[in-house]
């Protein structure tokens, strides 16, 4: 039988051995959105759905010879970066980023893991990270996705202040992020949207549902859409699009299998199966 490649995404990310995040998540939304994921580990979580207890990172050079091995071996159509848990490993994945410009790559500036019993010196260690990761990665990224709340956290801290700019997503354009897609912005009582902008401040307003209490950020899920449906070739609005209306649907069909939290069904059922099984 004839062979035809799928549309391929490189993935930098943690390992959740619940697979409610990170490698195995990305890998099944890609498969979703009819790709294939590459992975390239950035950490090992200690972990159950309700907290994670401790975070092992990969060093800055496994993680640079991971990528660089499949990327010599198979080529990729979009990149997606989530946690990273060290400054060195920040400049691991922005080399290669940099050595493969011409793929484009989203970047989620998501939660970072912590050991359950968090230190001054984690807050100091998430700080480090958060600033090499703006000065970085940031500006090779041709969609960032943030959420609304931590973008607006960040300006109000200065986190953000070398931009220049007051309002979020133009602050990290300003740094060098060509599309920004900001998740969870409420813009009155009962009313949420993800909202996208680009260059020249075009902006796309994308209905979101807000998903259910006691789950983990949603962002990853919706920047891996994303990565995978600009590997298909999408622009970056129908990109946007296609992941936001994925992730609603997975994130209403979330699931609770656990103590902890809940976890969205990353290949969720269709609207028609849906109605079967509650028939």
């Amino acid at each position: 039988m004839p062979s035809y490649p799928l549309p391929t995404t490189l993935i930098f990310g943690p390992f959740d051995p619940t697979g409610s995040d990170g490698l195995p998540a990305d890998a099944i939304t890609c498969a979703a959105m009819g790709g294939h994921a590459l992975s390239t580990l950035t950490a090992l979580t200690i972990q159950d759905s309700a907290k994670c207890e401790s975070v092992l990172p990969c060093s800055a050079d496994q993680i640079d010879d991971q990528a660089r091995c499949v990327l010599e071996d198979i080529p990729v159509q979009a990149i997606k970066v989530g946690a990273i848990s060290s400054t060195e490993a920040v400049s691991a994945v922005a080399q290669v980023a940099a050595d493969y410009s011409h793929v484009p790559l989203v970047l989620h500036l998501g939660p970072q893991d912590v050991n359950t019993e968090s230190t001054a010196e984690d807050d100091d260690r998430i700080e480090d990270l958060i600033g090499a990761t703006i000065e970085l990665l940031v500006p090779q990224a041709l969609v960032v996705v943030v959420e609304s709340r931590r973008l607006t956290q960040w300006i109000t801290e200065d986190v953000l202040e070398a931009s220049g700019q007051t309002a979020g997503p133009q602050a990290l354009q300003a740094i060098g992020a060509q599309w920004v897609l900001v998740t969870g912005s409420q813009q009155r009582p009962g009313h949420v949207v993800n909202i996208l902008v680009g260059p020249d401040n075009e902006t796309l307003s994308l209905p979101w549902t807000p998903p259910p209490e006691r789950i983990r950020d949603s962002g990853g899920l919706v920047a891996t859409a994303l990565a995978a449906s600009l590997a298909q070739g999408l622009s970056v609005p129908d990109a946007a699009t296609q992941a936001c209306a994925h992730a609603e649907l997975a994130l209403a069909q979330s699931y609770l299998p656990g103590m902890g939290q809940r976890i969205a069904r990353r290949l969720p059922l269709t609207e028609s199966k849906t109605n079967a099984c509650s028939a």
